[in-house]
């Protein structure tokens, strides 16, 4: 691997959240409406949408498997289950572990129509996504039209326009389709979610593709969705595949 995976510089962490703030706030904003705590209320900081008791509690994944991104005691090449089955990943970054107060920001931006929340989740991942091996594009895991129609936003979508304006990558959010409707992941076990995404992606026409794409999505829990997205993108010829998650279910 190019470069660590659970480390971040603080000079691009600077950088990075110094994009966002030119994007996202202009001082006469901050005046008119002072910033609040996504999480719990409270009066949030300059430059980020959370106040500091819950800044300090958000559950960075610092230590984790780089092929599957689960939160490990110790670092590691891989965990056990990565080491034995190779993912068709090269590699996953998750910010974040699934915990508080993430699992209250995700569903309220997944579900909820909360795009606020959703700003600040991709501000997060843009502050340790920054030391990360730079790849030629994102791609961002995409709906069926169906539930597009049914939510009205694409929430993976939503995280990497900001991802890719901080980090300066392109973003290539028609690379990829969903080719059919597919029933709810969080409804099916291990076994069921890899049969309910088989063939559920195809690249789109013929373009030029680069070699390098990271995934963009919002929760990793058994990886069935990221790695049948990678199994389409390695068909149609992409040499490596990552993935960037905001948050991993341990």
């Amino acid at each position: 691997m190019s470069a660590p995976v659970n480390q971040t510089c603080p000079v691009e962490v600077d950088k990075a959240r110094a994009r966002f703030w030119f994007w996202l706030r202009n001082d006469a904003a901050r005046l008119l409406w002072p910033s609040r705590c996504l999480a719990c209320g409270e009066c949030g900081d300059d430059a980020l949408d959370l106040c500091p008791a819950c800044a300090r509690a958000l559950p960075w994944n610092r230590c984790a498997c780089p092929r599957c991104a689960i939160p490990l005691p110790a670092p590691a090449l891989a965990c056990g289950t990565c080491l034995q089955r190779p993912p068709r990943l090269a590699m996953v970054h998750a910010t974040c572990v699934y915990a508080p107060p993430l699992d209250r920001l995700l569903p309220r931006f997944k579900f909820h129509h909360d795009l606020a929340a959703g700003r600040l989740l991709a501000q997060l991942m843009a502050e340790t996504c920054v030391a990360l091996p730079r790849p030629d594009a994102l791609v961002p895991i995409p709906l069926h039209r169906a539930r597009l129609r049914q939510r009205g936003y694409d929430q993976a979508l939503e995280l990497a326009k900001p991802l890719a304006r901080a980090l300066q990558l392109p973003l290539l959010e028609d690379l990829l389709l969903r080719m059919r409707p597919t029933a709810a992941q969080s409804e099916l076990d291990a076994v069921a979610r890899r049969r309910n995404l088989r063939n559920a992606f195809a690249v789109r026409g013929h373009q030029p593709l680069p070699a390098h794409v990271v995934l963009i999505d919002d929760v990793m829990t058994t990886g069935a969705t990221l790695h049948a997205a990678a199994q389409a993108l390695r068909r149609a010829g992409v040499a490596r595949v990552d993935a960037w998650v905001c948050a991993r279910v341990p």
